[in-house]
């Protein structure tokens, strides 16, 4: 367990004057997933997330628990990745000195979940007499994609597809980033979970989905791809032309057909994605196309974006499945460019559940 530290208490630490490495504790509560990162020079030392399966009764997080399950997970998770980064220190008293600054998620996400996070990192941040530095999660999603060994050059595009945003953002360097289309009601995950709860399957349903997708016709049924002035997405009419096309059928129909009808969501979701994507190329003529958040795990959307990029001359760049979900090494990664840039919190900084960027 993580114990006192006997240090001054200050209002507002300043970070030191550093030629040595740079090392960063990063913290992730913005949803259910609870997660701890240690970041050295921009390089990830470790990575631990601790998930919380008691949704999957309630067929969707329940803010509540997810707040209590934080409580309980983030000691341990904290403990863990300090362990892994540095088992030369026998403690986390001397694994915690290594730390240069604190950093945590502080928008958007449930705000239950991110005042557990706010509150450990800046209890943490004071008792340390050490930096904090807040990251927007979307942010954050974006650069993810420069954990990797090979990472996109400045400018690119990045589409970041989560449960509960969809965006297309312009990046011309780590801090200046640009949201240049959104969606303007459901995201990409929404779609993919609320489909898949009418096709009778459990929570979290987008996994699933893909899953059944494999073995389906993606041209076995056609579905409403609304038409969205710009670079703006729209899924909440997908969701009702599949609702409106399954009240038409006969009983059993779903349990017959489920594997088509998960292949033909995922390509109309993907196909909406990909369209947009290619009209931003086409817009900006930025041609380094990076994909971020939970929905770029799935299968059919990596091939797609695979295929689009050798037929256009893209230059793609996906991360790895454990930077796509929601995880501390990204909000890691993005702390250490902004401490790179001096761009740190006051002590009085709290969580919000929507932020703008």
């Amino acid at each position: 367990m993580i114990g006192n530290t006997h240090a001054e208490f200050v209002s507002d630490a300043q970070p030191p004057i550093k030629s040595e490495a740079i090392t960063i504790l990063a913290i992730e509560s913005s949803c259910d997933e609870t997660s701890a990162s240690v970041c050295v020079d921009g390089k990830i030392l470790s990575n631990y997330i601790a998930n919380q399966t008691v949704h999957e009764q309630y067929g969707g997080v329940v803010p509540e628990l997810a707040s209590r399950a934080h409580m309980q997970n983030i000691v341990p998770v904290v403990n863990a990745a300090l362990k892994e980064a540095f088992p030369q220190h026998p403690t986390p008293q001397a694994q915690l000195q290594t730390v240069d600054a604190i950093a945590f998620t502080q928008a958007p996400g449930l705000i239950g979940s991110l005042l557990v996070g706010t509150q450990f990192a800046k209890s943490l941040a004071l008792s340390l007499d050490k930096p904090l530095i807040a990251v927007h999660h979307m942010q954050a999603h974006v650069l993810a994609n420069l954990i990797a060994d090979i990472k996109p050059t400045f400018p690119f595009l990045c589409l970041t597809v989560s449960g509960g945003h969809t965006q297309i953002v312009l990046a011309k360097s780590p801090l200046d980033l640009t949201v240049i289309g959104e969606s303007i009601d459901d995201a990409a995950g929404e779609a993919f979970d609320k489909t898949a709860k009418l096709l009778g399957l459990p929570y979290p349903g987008g996994p699933l989905i893909d899953k059944y997708a494999k073995e389906g016709n993606p041209l076995q049924f056609k579905f409403a791809e609304p038409q969205i002035p710009e670079l703006n997405f729209s899924f909440s009419g997908l969701k009702t032309s599949v609702l409106y096309f399954l009240q038409k059928q006969e009983p059993g129909f779903i349990e017959q057909n489920r594997a088509d009808l998960c292949a033909s969501v995922q390509y109309t979701i993907v196909n909406i994605l990909l369209k947009k994507l290619t009209k931003a190329v086409q817009q900006t003529g930025v041609k380094n196309v990076c994909i971020a958040g939970g929905v770029s795990a799935n299968s059919a959307l990596r091939k797609g974006l695979q295929e689009t990029g050798e037929k256009q001359g893209w230059k793609i760049f996906i991360p790895k499945f454990e930077y796509c979900t929601d995880n501390a090494a990204m909000i890691a990664i993005t702390a250490y460019y902004k401490y790179l840039a001096g761009e740190f919190s006051s002590l009085d900084v709290g969580p919000t559940a929507r932020a703008e960027w």
